[in-house]
């Protein structure tokens, strides 16, 4: 079981009794919810916070996901151990402002997670990345973030521009902040297996696809991701960033018959 926490300046508002039975009693706009898990907006004071609560999963589910050669997520630790960890390594995320988990038993313990609203953001997904000198930024920090995640032992497992929220509106002059959201499913270790490496970045690169990536674009991403001069990488580690380029292809044809213009030349070797 990990330690309680709360922020100090949330302290009064959350008094008297069990830390999780008070989270469970927030109420606010709901944002998702499934039979284990829901994801509310609350106002607290005088500021707006995201509530994820955890009720148990069941053994059925934790078996389910086992066959299925799947981890599990069991509650909100992934998430607050993720956020820690990408705080640590620089990664601009959501401020975590409290943690709580209740129970030994992995099928039915009881956990939430609160953290500050992230306010006038759009999603990568959503913005539009076709003036070059923005999106050579963008596509730079994007690299930057990716590059320090994976160096902290964190693989997302959901690492898409969806869930990149920039702020908005941008100035001309002003460099991008990123910040990288829904770290539920996100895994922790002391280094990330090639395999969860090549699936985040084959995500990533598969939600990229509309946005008019070029393969200038991605031999950039592949230069700042890996720190590298570019000519070692691809002598190096093209077979790496071939399977991430097939994994991206792979999941855009399970819903589209065709390739959009230009992926098939972003093969690096």
């Amino acid at each position: 079981m990990l330690k309680d926490f709360l922020a100090d300046h949330l302290k009064d508002h959350f008094e008297g009794e069990d830390l999780f039975v008070l989270v469970d009693r927030l109420r606010g706009e709901v944002f998702r919810k499934i039979d284990d898990r829901r994801t509310i907006k609350v106002r607290i004071g005088a500021a707006d916070y995201f509530a994820k609560i955890h009720q148990g999963v069941g053994w059925v589910e934790i078996l389910k996901n086992l066959m299925q050669g799947r981890l599990p997520v069991l509650g909100a630790r992934n998430e607050w151990l993720a956020l820690r960890g990408l705080s640590k390594a620089g990664v601009c995320s959501m401020t975590p402002v409290l943690f709580c988990e209740r129970g030994l038993n992995p099928a039915s313990r009881k956990s939430a997670i609160l953290t500050e609203a992230l306010e006038s953001k759009v999603t990568l997904e959503d913005f539009d990345t076709s003036e070059p000198v923005l999106k050579w930024k963008l596509v730079s920090e994007v690299a930057s973030m990716a590059r320090k995640m994976h160096r902290a032992g964190i693989n997302h497992r959901d690492f898409y521009l969806c869930h990149f929220l920039m702020d908005e509106p941008l100035a001309p002059d002003q460099a991008p902040v990123l910040h990288l959201i829904d770290l539920h499913r996100a895994q922790i270790r002391q280094n990330v297996p090639r395999r969860w490496l090549v699936k985040d970045l084959g995500g990533l690169l598969f939600s990229a696809f509309e946005k008019g990536l070029t393969s200038r674009d991605l031999l950039r991403f592949i230069r700042l991701y890996s720190g590298r001069p570019l000519r070692e990488v691809l002598a190096k580690d093209a077979v790496i960033w071939d399977a991430v380029v097939k994994r991206a292809i792979k999941l855009w044809l399970q819903d589209h018959e065709s390739l959009p213009n230009g992926v098939a030349k972003l093969l690096v070797r």
